[in-house]
């Protein structure tokens, strides 16, 4: 069996391969040096044309199911060291090669990020900062800050990323509700939530979460309308993806109401904000530059999965993680 790393970011490879688990890959198959470009890949089509595993991360190259027939007749399986597979899955699942992706390994540490802010989110962590003496009250004559206990929690997607911070939050004495269409009753039952209208969320929770799935249907979901719903000193959490959200809606929100606070660690229509975008100055605004992800010894776990899932593959066993059509409909 041959196998290739393959990613047009190099310095990926390195940062989520450790070398013991090169040397892991290189025992189990015939690892050829790792492809790091477009043009190094078709350079190689001899070799290419041998390759039965493809090993990757960020930066995996997009083909046409043309070229993957031409170029990688014999690939049976991607093995993909990171998140989302839209932008490169579909070409491959056609050409029946499977596609098997590290989204639950890169789940945990934004799962864990989103419970965490929410916790802080609803002591008021986040609009009580304390920049002078003058600032230093904890007293909140509105009622603003609710505190933990029976807080209203709303998550906007109960995929691996949200039933994560479920888990998460399980020990905590808040109340959970979840916008999900695809989440059956018996599922919410089970994870101890409960389903309510995506309006209803935005109304009544204290604390509003985002892990939709990022498709055409959920592009600009969120807007004027319901940042308008917000109550005062609510607070909207995007770890997931900032194309859900209609930027100048939530920026008016903000202004409209400094109460209210935003945390972001995505952005949309750019990454990061252009450099006069309105963000930057809003004192209930806080970007993190896109971290919920895996970050240093994190990046570790993704290729651990996948060598775990490849390990359960080449010896015929059940996999966890295998990618299908089907699935990219309604995954982030």
């Amino acid at each position: 069996m041959i196998s290739v790393i393959m990613t047009e970011r190099p310095q990926n490879i390195d940062a989520v391969y450790s070398n013991e688990l090169k040397e892991k890959i290189s025992g189990a198959t015939v690892m050829l040096s790792p492809v790091r470009s477009r043009e190094e890949f078709f350079a190689r089509a001899d070799e290419m044309k041998g390759v039965d595993i493809i090993f990757s991360t960020w930066g995996m190259l997009r083909l046409t199911a043309d070229e993957i027939k031409a170029y990688l007749p014999r690939l049976r399986a991607v093995f993909y060291a990171a998140g989302t597979v839209q932008y490169f899955a579909r070409p491959f699942i056609e050409c029946g090669v499977k596609v098997f992706s590290a989204w639950a390994a890169n789940s945990v540490p934004v799962a864990e990020i989103a419970a965490s802010e929410i916790i802080l989110a609803n002591k008021g962590f986040f609009q009580r900062r304390v920049r002078s003496r003058a600032d230093w009250d904890n007293s909140d004559p509105e009622g603003l800050f609710f505190g933990n206990f029976k807080a209203k929690v709303g998550l906007l997607g109960a995929g691996m990323i949200g039933k994560g911070v479920i888990r998460n939050l399980a020990h905590t004495d808040l109340d959970i509700y979840v916008f999900d269409p695809f989440l059956p009753d018996e599922a919410a039952a089970e994870l101890g939530v409960t389903k309510k209208p995506l309006e209803w969320i935005f109304e009544n929770c204290r604390v509003i979460s985002n892990h939709l799935a990022n498709n055409e249907q959920t592009r600009g979901m969120i807007d004027k309308r319901l940042f308008d719903k917000m109550g005062k000193g609510a607070v909207f959490i995007n770890t997931g993806r900032g194309a859900q959200v209609v930027e100048a809606d939530m920026i008016a929100a903000m202004k409209d109401d400094p109460t209210k606070a935003a945390i972001l660690d995505v952005t949309d229509p750019v990454e990061p904000p252009a450099d006069d975008s309105e963000l930057y100055k809003l004192d209930n605004v806080f970007l993190t530059p896109h971290i919920a992800g895996s970050i240093g010894a994190e990046y570790h776990r993704l290729s651990e999965y996948m060598w775990n899932e490849f390990s359960a593959y080449a010896a015929g066993e059940p996999t966890k993680y295998e990618v299908t059509a089907k699935m990219l409909e309604t995954m982030a």
